[in-house]
Parts: C-alpha cells; sequence; structure tokens
C-alpha cells in the first residue's frame, strides 16, 4: 500500500468515526444543543419504545442497550445536519465548543428511555461485531472503530482480550496462546506470591504490606469489592505486575486500574448484576484464569506507558501540562481564572491521569468508557488529556464562580454520582472533536 492509499485510508477511518461518534450524540440529545453550534433535529420515538425502562446502574452480563452503541441510522435531515460538521471548525470558535446542558444531574425521563431505547433495538450494530469477531483472521482496525462507541456487554470480554493483544487475532492460534498465558501466570503466583514473607526481600514485602493496605479502599462504594475473596484476587494480581515489572513496582493507583479487567472477566461466569456477584460461586481453576486475564491485559495496558508510573511518575506530569496548555486554548476564560485563583492543575488533574478518571465517575460507566480507552491503542495517553479536558469543562460555567478554596474542594468531589451514559457520550464526543482539531496541528497548542 503506497502512501496516498494509507491517507487515503486514514482519512476514511476518521470521518467514520467521526460520524458515528456525532450519531452517537444525537440519539443522546434529541434536540439539544451541540458543541460547536451543531443543532439536531428532533425525531419521534418509535412506539417499541415508549415502555422500555430505564436500565439499572448495575453492571450486567446479558447485553445491555447501555453498551450497544446507538443504531447507526439517521433521517435525511439529520444527515444534512451531520455532514456540515465535517467542515473545519475555525480555532477562533474553539471557547464556544461547551456543552448548554448541564451534567451534574439526571436528565429528563424521557429523553433517558428514548436513548436506552435506541441503544436496546440497535441489533445492526450486534451485527457488525459477530461479522467482524467471527473471521479466521481479526481484523483490529474494524474492532477498533466499533468499539469506539461502545461494546456489547456479552461481547466485551473477547473484544477487550484482542483490542489489547493479549488475545491472538488469528482463532486457530487463540485457544493456545490463552491457556499458555493462564499457566505462566500461575507460575508467577506460584514463585513470587504463594512464598513466607522470609523469602522476600525487605522491599517485597512493604509492597506486599501496601497493597494489601490498597486492596480494601478499592472502589468503596461498590460492596462487591469488599469481598475478601475479591481483595484477595487483586492482591495477587497487583503483586505478580509488580514483582514483574521492578522499574515501577507497585504504586497507589494501578490497583484501580484493574477492577474494570476484573468485572468484565468474571461476567462471563456469573449473571446479574455486581451487586449480586460472589467469587465463592466460581471454581478455582475458574478464578485462577480470570486473575491470569486481569494480569496480561493490565501489563498490555501499561506496557506503553511505564513512564507514568516509575519514579516521580514523568508520563503523568507530561499529561497534566499538555491538559492545561489545551485547557488555555480551549476555554481560556476558565484557565485564567484556575490561574488567578493559584490552583495548579497538578493538584486534581494528577489523580485523574493516574487512576484514568475511574474515581471520578460512577463505577457502572466504567466499562463503557474504557471501550474508548482501548481501541485508541498506543494514542491512549494523548486522548486522556481530550477526555480530561472535556471532562473538566463540562463545569466551566462553575469553575469561573469558585475562589481557590471551593475550587479544590469541587474538583475533589465532582457531582457526577448521578451521570447516566448520556454525559459520558458527550464528554467522549467531544473529546473526539477536540481531538480531530488539534491533534494533527500542535502548534494551536503553543504558548
Amino acid at each position: 500500500m503506497n502512501k496516498r492509499q494509507e491517507d487515503e485510508r486514514n482519512i476514511a477511518t476518521l470521518d467514520s468515526r467521526f460520524n458515528q461518534t456525532l450519531r452517537n450524540v444525537q440519539g443522546l440529545l434529541k434536540g439539544r444543543s451541540m458543541p460547536g453550534k451543531i443543532l439536531l433535529s428532533r425525531r419521534s420515538d418509535s412506539p417499541g419504545n415508549s415502555n422500555l425502562k430505564v436500565s439499572s446502574p448495575n453492571y450486567q452480563r446479558s447485553f445491555s442497550h447501555n453498551d450497544a452503541g446507538t443504531s447507526d441510522h439517521t433521517s435525511g435531515a439529520e444527515e444534512e445536519e451531520f455532514q456540515s460538521t465535517s467542515k473545519p471548525i475555525s480555532i477562533a470558535n474553539v471557547s464556544k465548543l461547551k456543552v448548554s446542558a448541564s451534567l451534574g444531574g439526571s436528565p429528563p425521563e424521557e429523553i433517558r428511555k428514548s436513548t436506552m431505547g435506541a441503544r436496546a433495538t440497535d441489533s445492526a450494530r450486534v451485527m457488525k461485531f459477530t461479522k467482524v469477531l467471527s473471521g479466521t483472521v481479526v481484523i483490529l482496525d474494524k474492532l477498533r472503530e466499533l468499539a469506539w462507541s461502545g461494546v456489547p456487554d456479552n461481547m466485551r470480554p473477547e473484544v477487550w482480550r484482542l483490542l489489547l493483544g493479549y488475545a491472538p487475532p488469528n482463532s486457530d492460534r487463540r485457544e493456545g496462546v490463552l491457556r499458555r498465558k493462564r499457566l505462566e501466570y500461575l507460575d508467577c503466583v506460584s514463585q513470587y506470591y504463594d512464598i513466607p514473607d522470609t523469602e522476600r526481600s525487605d522491599d517485597e514485602v512493604n509492597m506486599l504490606c501496601q497493597i494489601g493496605v490498597d486492596c480494601p479502599r478499592t472502589v468503596p462504594d461498590v460492596p462487591f469489592f469488599q469481598q475478601q475473596q475479591v481483595q484477595k484476587s487483586l492482591e495477587r494480581i497487583l503483586y505478580a505486575w509488580a514483582i514483574r515489572h521492578p522499574a515501577s513496582g507497585y504504586v497507589q493507583g494501578i490497583n484501580d486500574l484493574v477492577t474494570p479487567f476484573l468485572v468484565v472477566f468474571l461476567s462471563e461466569y456469573l449473571e446479574g448484576g455486581i451487586d449480586n456477584w460472589s467469587m465463592s460461586d466460581l471454581s478455582s481453576d475458574i478464578i485462577s484464569n480470570i486473575e491470569a486475564d486481569c494480569y496480561w491485559c493490565l501489563s498490555k495496558l501499561l506496557d506503553g506507558m511505564q513512564d507514568h508510573y516509575t519514579f516521580a511518575q514523568p508520563g503523568i506530569q507530561r499529561l497534566v501540562f499538555k491538559l492545561k496548555e489545551l485547557v488555555w486554548r480551549i476555554d481560556e476564560p476558565v484557565s485564567q481564572h484556575m490561574e488567578d485563583q493559584g490552583l495548579e492543575f497538578l493538584q486534581f488533574a494528577f489523580r485523574w491521569f493516574n487512576c484514568f478518571l475511574i474515581r471520578e465517575i460512577p463505577f457502572h460507566l466504567i466499562t463503557r468508557l474504557w471501550d474508548t480507552y482501548l481501541a485508541e491503542g498506543d494514542a491512549l495517553p494523548d486522548f486522556l488529556v481530550y477526555i480530561s479536558a472535556s471532562f473538566l469543562l463540562t463545569w466551566s460555567d462553575k469553575l469561573q464562580k469558585l475562589d481557590f478554596q471551593e475550587l479544590v474542594m469541587f474538583l475533589q468531589h465532582l457531582p457526577t454520582q448521578n451521570w447516566t451514559h448520556q454525559e459520558l457520550e458527550m464528554v467522549l464526543s467531544q473529546a473526539f472533536m477536540w481531538h480531530s482539531m488539534f491533534n494533527n496541528s500542535p502548534s494551536h497548542l503553543a504558548s
């Protein structure tokens, strides 16, 4: 493939994802204003959706309308409006790219119902995933493009393994590779974890102690993670990872990064909502396989960002600096106000990047967020900057009214407890648009 064909393919992929993102927002907002003054026409809901109930916030194993993405079908008028958004947006208008509605509370009931109904009936999207996954060799570019907008729950474990490169795209090799990797994890646990403390170094004893302290603090508002067996699995995974990655060892915050993997891979074996799960219902072999999958996926996720967790965490500090530059360019009044108040981005954004925003939004939204994370692949660290900017500027107007102390308190306890997939999709969609505008034009972000 020559360079011109490759460029055309990249442009086509970008356009496809951009249009899919806008379709997501259309399905969510039903006529509300969009960033960049994009107006979406209202469409009447289908009769079949009128009796649908709002889904439970619990993670479900069965196919969920929350996570399946929105329909690929739009009316002619809507398509015409979407096409207008593909035109270049001037930098002067960037400061206007704000969500007009407040995202701090719950959306109107009728909007939530119509949104969930549209997702629940999107069988065409499920068929697209099925087609990609059923091939002898999975085309990862196609899978990433689909996964960016959300993965159906029952397909998520397989999709995540593939996106991270843990499971090979060749279906003939997949079972053998997973078996070998799971045995390798078992050997690691046997060699390093299942030994008396007398055989560990002082640093290893201290590290295991710190992990043991952090595991009970992990996702404290979800009762499932308070189960002793769950905490023991977290401890084994984290200790094995830390031993095998001596450059960083264990760093607080990595414990949060295991939780989405644990929930997703457990969902292959446990039915219903996470509040009703118990690991005691599973055999030791199944638990071992789940731990192994979590360990390897965590390793793959962090392979490209090792300096995020080495001494002084320089990788995260770079992302915080990029976030500060981006927010200044997008919303100068907010940036100026924060500077005037003496608030440093490190005071709040360091935790965001360290934990991938897991502590900032309700846990039932995390797996959907991570669909996009994993679809980004090696570009994830850069895209995290845009997601964080979109997340922060959700409260642009509010932030400009707060003094230093109020800013610190507000940013440490953001009002996201009532967020639904609607608010999350808005953050992701706005982040994507800003990324499309700025990422290939770094001079626009120069001070």
